[in-house]
């Protein structure tokens, strides 16, 4: 028998679920511990966290903690699996679009907003050697795009190797499955709002599913509607041609970093999703696109390799 159990975190909902039932409170336990780890080393909204405290010497090199760096080199890869459409080092393009603070708290200042195209991407003038982190001072991390989908998998697979129990956990869409595997597997349902198009599919161990969407994280600068999901090619939040791309794929991360790709991407998306992994798109006006088998209405098992 499983048992579940959800809670508020990062402006968004957690849930986690277990097999067997038994184990849930000390699941519960390792995730608090885990997320909370994470959250004190890599928020770009806490002043004491070690991604703003090693900020100022990034410019001439600073050893950072073994989960920065993991967290800083997810990013990344993300760069690298997304033709540089995730990019870690856009902490300063989103604080001039207004996201500076928990998305509970920003307000619109009446500004005016200018996209800054940059000659280089950012992502290829970090540096990080063994725990040696150099970040140019231009540049500011921003790890949100990633970590919150590493975070997943990690406390995920941590739960399933100390308590040898099945696994699901979920940060606000980004699912991480772990542990044995057992009958009938995760049954997720994708949606993302109440009148949104809806379907069921089914996950197996050890993978993962994101959604990225433009309908969330959204506030107004200068009299402008702005979302989280920003192009590293203009500065500005990504066109709006689709408002939802889940995918599923061999990991979390994976599945994140191909789904907000996807929505940088607009109208090619479809084509570069092919061979990538298994995606849902929904378009401005609901109409619902499927790629690398994903089905319509019914089951679904992703599967290693």
């Amino acid at each position: 028998m499983r048992a579940a159990s959800g809670w508020q975190l990062w402006s968004t909902t957690a849930r986690l679920v277990v097999e067997p039932a038994d184990r849930l409170d000390e699941a519960i336990a390792i995730a608090d511990r885990e997320l909370t780890r994470i959250d004190e080393v890599a928020s770009r909204f806490r002043a004491d966290s070690e991604l703003n405290r090693v900020a100022a010497s990034a410019p001439d090199g600073v050893r950072v903690s073994p989960l920065l760096a993991l967290l800083v080199g997810r990013g990344v890869d993300a760069a690298l699996l997304t033709d540089g459409l995730v990019d870690p080092t856009l902490g300063h393009t989103l604080n001039r679009l207004g996201y500076d603070r928990d998305i509970e708290s920003i307000e619109d200042q009446g500004e005016l907003v200018r996209a800054v195209v940059r000659t280089r991407p950012g992502w290829r003038s970090v540096s990080l050697v063994g725990d040696m982190l150099t970040v140019p001072p231009h540049l500011a991390l921003d790890l949100g795009a990633t970590a919150k989908a590493v975070a997943a998998d990690r406390v995920a697979a941590t739960i399933a190797e100390e308590l040898g129990c099945s696994v699901l956990l979920s940060l606000g869409g980004d699912i991480a499955t772990s542990g044995p595997e057992h009958v009938g597997g995760w049954h997720v349902l994708v949606q993302d709002g109440p009148d949104e198009p809806s379907t069921a599919v089914r996950l197996r161990a050890g993978t993962g599913l994101a959604t990225s969407s433009t309908l969330h994280r959204r506030w107004m600068r200068g009299g402008r509607s702005m979302h989280h999901i920003v192009d590293p090619r203009t500065g500005l939040p990504a066109g709006e041609y689709w408002r939802t791309v889940t995918v599923a794929a061999e990991s979390c991360f994976v599945a994140n970093a191909l789904a907000t790709a996807s929505i940088v991407r607009g109208a090619e998306a479809l084509s570069w999703l092919k061979g990538r992994g298994a995606a849902r798109l929904v378009d401005e006006t609901g109409r619902v696109r499927v790629v690398g088998g994903w089905p319509v209405d019914k089951e679904m098992q992703v599967r290693h390799g």
